[in-house]
């Protein structure tokens, strides 16, 4: 049931309305006046994806849509890396993790250092969130779960035994 056409047709518009903005890049060389250039980009990145994300939804039906979000969530799953993580590796993912915290504070600070028309700035923005992203990978699944349980509003944090105080009441 999943190989009709209709399967494949919902593919097709699925994938169109997450590339359809990008040929908005391609309009600027249109010779068009610059207000027609624009309400072609407003289509392609505001209504464009959004009918095209409904005709998806409608050619593939609920079958299909759980189908699809269940090999995502699979293939997701394979993603996440292992939970155990050496004591270096997790120390060196924690640098990675708050590193790109610097230049944040440097741009908010001290703005003179990289200037908003720099070209620096962007170079050092996308490092930064490059960073950012490996660094989670790097912590390993141990921090996912830590990371998840700041959104989870019953998570509460337990320490293993080598943290936690030693009781003071008596043995009998």
């Amino acid at each position: 049931m999943r190989h009709k056409l209709r399967f494949y047709l919902g593919l097709v518009c699925f994938g169109l309305s997450l590339i359809l903005p990008l040929f908005g890049i391609l309009v600027a060389w249109l010779p068009q006046s610059l207000a027609a250039k624009a309400a072609i980009i407003g289509l392609l990145t505001v209504g464009g994806p959004e009918v095209l994300g409904l005709l998806a939804v409608i050619c593939l039906g609920k079958e299909n849509l759980l189908y699809l979000k269940d090999k995502l969530f699979a293939w997701l799953k394979r993603l996440r890396p292992p939970s155990p993580v050496s004591r270096t590796r997790y120390r060196v993912g924690l640098v990675m993790f708050l590193l790109p915290l610097i230049p944040t504070y440097i741009m908010a600070y001290l703005p003179q250092w990289l200037p908003d028309h720099a070209a620096p700035r962007l170079y050092v923005n996308l490092a930064a969130d490059f960073i950012f992203l490996a660094s989670l990978f790097v912590l390993g699944g141990d921090f996912w779960d830590k990371l998840r349980a700041l959104f989870l509003y019953d998570a509460r944090a337990e320490f293993g035994p080598r943290d936690a105080e030693p009781s003071s009441a008596p043995h009998s």
